[in-house]
């Protein structure tokens, strides 16, 4: 089986910590030299300065790439870009660009009144600057505001069209949902790489309700597999040797990187990733001077 590349998803830390449990989580996770971390943008906004914090912190602190989310959500075009410029400024020259969720306290996404109205428009705005390589999410199975899933991979190809030059999807639960999905693309026109978004579950009852309300289908089986799995106390076992089913599958049908979510958890990630072959370099994070 060929060895894929690996890149990690981060969120930003709220405390003293939580800043710590960041750190040592790049420390477990560098030295398997992924292609990028990415720190993550909280709903509404609500980390954007944490996440500038953080993507600087870890660019510094790692010498690895960063890529920094951003959103469109309670800000307007000039603020947005005036952050974009921002990490640029810090070195951070990779943006994951996205529409963004709406405030805890709304139920849907509004535009801010002079603000992007959607992704396409922040992906164009940022693309025509030339700094920033730009990545952007895709969802596997429809996304639940898109009326079909054809339409959803319209969108996705009208990011891509914009200015996007890789697409990392959602979470899934079986090798198939993604498989279907890269096909669909590649009929659509989508030339870009698609990476699969992988998520270790670290908690099966906190991961079922996420995937719930972003669209992923929960399969039956695997609702009982974790019920006797956590009966038995051997939820961490069943949910490290089901990922790492899921990613050898993937690598099998030719799918050359994974992106991982990591809840800033790294145990389970790197475990997952050594079983794919993906072992430590001889570099690690080094020290900030």
């Amino acid at each position: 089986m060929p060895t894929p590349s690996v890149s990690f998803e981060v969120f930003p830390p709220r405390s003293i910590d939580a800043s710590f449990k960041l750190w040592e989580t790049a420390q477990a996770l560098a030295p398997l030299e992924p292609r990028f971390f990415s720190v993550t943008y909280g709903a509404g906004g609500s980390t954007r300065d944490l996440t500038h914090d953080a993507a600087y912190t870890l660019r510094k602190s790692s010498g690895l790439p960063v890529a920094a989310h951003l959103t469109c959500v309670g800000a307007s075009k000039s603020e947005t870009l005036a952050i974009a410029q921002r990490f640029a400024q810090a070195g951070i020259t990779d943006i994951v660009a996205l529409r963004g969720d709406a405030p805890e306290d709304q139920d849907h996404f509004t535009p801010h009144p002079d603000g992007f109205a959607n992704s396409v428009e922040l992906i164009e705005a940022l693309a025509q600057s030339g700094q920033f390589t730009l990545r952007v999410g895709a969802y596997p199975e429809k996304h639940p505001e898109a009326a079909t899933q054809a339409a959803n991979i319209d969108w996705l190809k009208a990011k891509i069209d914009a200015g996007a030059a890789e697409a990392i999807t959602q979470f899934f639960f079986e090798a198939e949902t993604f498989l279907r999905f890269r096909d669909d693309c590649a009929k659509a026109g989508i030339t870009a790489p698609i990476t699969p978004g992988i998520l270790p579950i670290i908690n099966w009852q906190n991961a079922r309700k996420f995937a719930l309300r972003c669209g992923a289908t929960v399969p039956g089986w695997l609702d009982q597999a974790f019920d006797a799995a956590i009966r038995d106390d051997r939820h961490d076992l069943l949910a490290t040797a089901l990922c790492t089913e899921l990613c050898s599958e993937l690598v099998d049908e030719g799918v050359e990187s994974l992106h991982f979510y990591t809840l800033n958890r790294p145990e389970m990630t790197r475990e997952i990733c050594h079983a794919l072959g993906v072992t430590l370099a001889t570099t690690g994070v080094r020290d900030v001077a």
